[in-house]
């Protein structure tokens, strides 16, 4: 009875607890029996008795299981091991199928592993990316591809043509007997006699003298073929399959590339549109390790989100716009297109005008020669440089997006030099073939007396080009860009401060690449040793513009989108190989080949030699081509072709489709959680309210 008060006490204690929101013992140990149920049922569950083998077989792996599941590190760790422990009944059969699996599985992360180690300039683009953002990063992603295609496409003339024509030229014979006039089969491109010692440099500069008649161009190569009863080699047909399947692998290596560089854009949604959610929640790599990799990485972040900030910036501004703005803004653009339109043209006019002069010099000797020689390509050099500063002015009055903005002065620049290029090549072929004066070509179909051996002569216009570029950019950096970061760091003066560090401008210089990779494939027919030259051009670019940019440039305050651009700097490579495709075409078959020096001097065209080819192969091999160029060949195939292209087609319709509409959902979900969170907040704030209301009435 004495302990009824204590228990009407302590019941008294519980409703005042109670009352309080304070919950009693008993009351408190139901609650953490219902919250520990709760918890257990919304922790996540794991299957403790699969293997991984057994995920395999099921479609899915155990690791990538762990990974998704929310569980602490240690607790995976346990899983794993415990799985590892499990020791299952299976069939021998089974055991080496997983077996298999296993090693096929470390083996492919071992060659993956050894290949990363392996990849050029690892360390050194991680470092661009984290400094500079993903604009600059793709630049140099860019550049180390275009050194591994010219090593591979050198690697793969020398194999076929340099080493067999070393190999070959004392053996072998001629393909026919020369019946072309004298006149026509006169070439010396030796000097005779004593030279001055400074020759030689200006025959390197010039691609003259010594250089001229060698491995390094196109004349130097004879018509030789090698035949044996168990072995024939054909130097001249080999030269031209050599040629062509360079273009075509070319074409390969840019189009598989391009369809890389458009899954990462299409992955990424190419815009803002759920950009922010995937790199907050995907884009950070568990496997940096030390500060510096960290902080490289964090200021990649920074750079992405940047760019989708500017980005979704100017879309707001371009929406607010009035239709007076909009029609002022589109006035505007179309008036800084045709100046800057204008700006090409004259560039244009001025290309044609120093060609001219520089084929009418060409006879001097010394210095002065070696100026006339080089006039292209200081006039081009010069309106490669002048006229895109010019532009890139106006694209930026022009008021586009940051990638948008890039994408117009690229094309404006590509543009520019593939086009002068081009007025390039009409100018010296119009020379050539006679073009205004028909009149000298009439004996060699050629003009015999200035080009003796023109594809030479096209071939040193290449070299020139290429040599001159890698010249120019480091004495830029020798005579502009360190004496402008001396005297920004150590002079006080506004003017220093105004002028500033310099921004590495990431479209000129992927035009700098497109150029001078357009000159090599347009070259690499007269000038087969060119892709091994540009290789090392471009090896010494990437260090020259490394240390420009580490200790010159200052981080780029207008950033764009690094996925967009890679697909569009591909693009724009595209276009350079098209423009050397038609003239190596025009090349085979439209001018008639030097009758005194190359391997195809006895042939009326440089393509002439297939069908001479084909009809020296026995008759069945002559069959088996007549049928594949068949149309019971050829139909079927286009048939297959079309088939197979609208399936892709579908495929990507299809896909583009689901794309499109789990952007719409996931768009929905996250106005239904931001209706949620209102809705809770509305709540709360009831809640609160009759809380208040009762602490003021007591």
């Amino acid at each position: 009875m004495a302990f009824e008060p204590q228990r009407q006490g302590s019941s008294s204690k519980y409703d005042y607890n109670e009352g309080n929101g304070y919950p009693g013992d008993q009351q408190s140990l139901r609650l953490r029996r219902v919250s520990t149920q709760v918890s257990n049922q919304n922790a996540p569950q794991f299957n403790w008795t699969s293997t991984p083998a057994e995920k395999d077989e099921k479609g899915s792996s155990g690791p990538r299981e762990l990974r998704s599941i929310p569980m602490p590190m240690a607790l995976k760790r346990a899983v794993r091991q415990v799985q590892q422990m499990q020791v299952p009944v299976v069939s021998s059969v089974d055991s080496w199928k997983r077996k298999k699996t296993r090693f096929l599985l470390k083996l492919k992360e071992d060659v993956t592993g050894f290949l990363v180690f392996f990849t050029p300039w690892r360390k050194s683009l991680q470092k661009i990316g984290g400094n500079f953002g993903g604009g600059v990063h793709s630049y140099f992603l860019f550049l180390r591809f275009l050194v591994v295609l010219n090593f591979v496409s050198f690697l793969l003339i020398a194999g076929f043509v340099l080493i067999p024509s070393i190999v070959f030229r004392s053996v072998g014979s001629g393909l026919v007997n020369s019946t072309a006039p004298e006149n026509c089969t006169k070439y010396d491109p030796n000097p005779q006699g004593l030279v001055v010692f400074y020759t030689y440099l200006l025959d390197v500069l010039s691609g003259t003298g010594f250089m001229e008649y060698s491995y390094l161009f196109y004349g130097y190569y004879n018509n030789t073929v090698v035949e044996d009863s168990n072995f024939s080699y054909n130097i001249p047909l080999a030269y031209v399959f050599t040629a062509a399947f360079y273009f075509a692998f070319c074409l390969i290596c840019i189009t598989a590339r391009m369809g890389t560089a458009a899954r990462v854009a299409v992955a990424t949604g190419g815009s803002t549109v759920g950009s922010y959610s995937m790199i907050v929640f995907t884009v950070w790599n568990y496997s940096c390790l030390g500060d510096g990799n960290t902080r490289l990485k964090q200021k990649n972040i920074h750079y992405r989100l940047q760019v989708d900030l500017e980005e979704e910036r100017i879309k707001k501004q371009a929406a607010a716009l009035t239709l007076r703005q909009k029609l002022f803004l589109y006035t505007l653009r179309v008036f800084m297109g045709v100046v800057a339109f204008g700006l090409i043209i004259g560039a244009f006019w001025c290309i044609s005008l120093a060609s001219n002069f520089s084929q009418q010099n060409s006879g001097k000797e010394g210095i002065q020669g070696l100026f006339f020689q080089y006039l292209p390509s200081i006039v081009i050099t010069t309106a490669n440089f002048v006229v895109p500063l010019l532009c890139d002015q106006i694209a930026v009055r022009e008021q586009y997006a940051p990638s948008t903005t890039v994408i117009v002065a690229l094309l404006r620049a590509v543009f520019l030099r593939l086009v002068s290029l081009a007025v390039l090549l009409f100018t010296l072929w119009s020379q050539i073939t006679c073009y205004t004066n028909s009149e000298e070509c009439k004996l060699c179909q050629y003009n015999y007396q200035k080009y003796p051996c023109w594809e030479t002569r096209v071939g040193q216009e290449m070299y020139k080009l290429t040599l001159f570029d890698l010249l120019i950019n480091i004495a830029v950096l020798v005579l502009v860009e360190f004496p402008r970061r001396i005297v920004v760091d150590h002079w006080s003066s506004k003017l220093a401060q105004w002028v500033g560090r310099q921004e590495f401008v990431v479209p000129s210089n992927v035009l700098g690449l497109v150029y001078g990779q357009t000159v090599v494939w347009t070259g690499a027919l007269f000038c087969p040793l060119l892709p091994g030259i540009n290789a090392i051009k471009f090896v010494i670019l990437f260090y020259c513009k490394k240390v420009t940019l580490f200790y010159n440039c200052q981080p780029p305050l207008k950033t764009f989108r690094s996925t967009t651009s890679a697909f569009f700097f591909l693009v724009v490579l595209l276009f350079g190989w098209g423009l050397a495709t038609l003239v190596m075409i025009y090349s085979l078959a439209a001018i008639h080949p030097s009758m005194a020096c190359g391997p195809f001097r006895f042939f009326p065209s440089i393509w002439s030699i297939v069908p001479t080819s084909f009809y020296m192969l026995s008759k069945t091999s002559q069959e088996f081509l007549f049928f594949i160029g068949s149309q019971a060949f050829s139909v079927p195939l286009f048939v297959l072709s079309c088939v197979v292209m609208f399936y892709f087609i579908a495929l990507c319709s299809v896909y583009g489709k689901n794309v499109a509409l789990l952007r719409a959902q996931l768009k929905l979900e996250g106005r239904d959680k931001q209706f949620l969170v209102k809705q809770i907040a509305e709540l709360s704030q009831k809640l609160q309210i009759p809380k208040h209301n009762e602490e003021i009435e007591d």
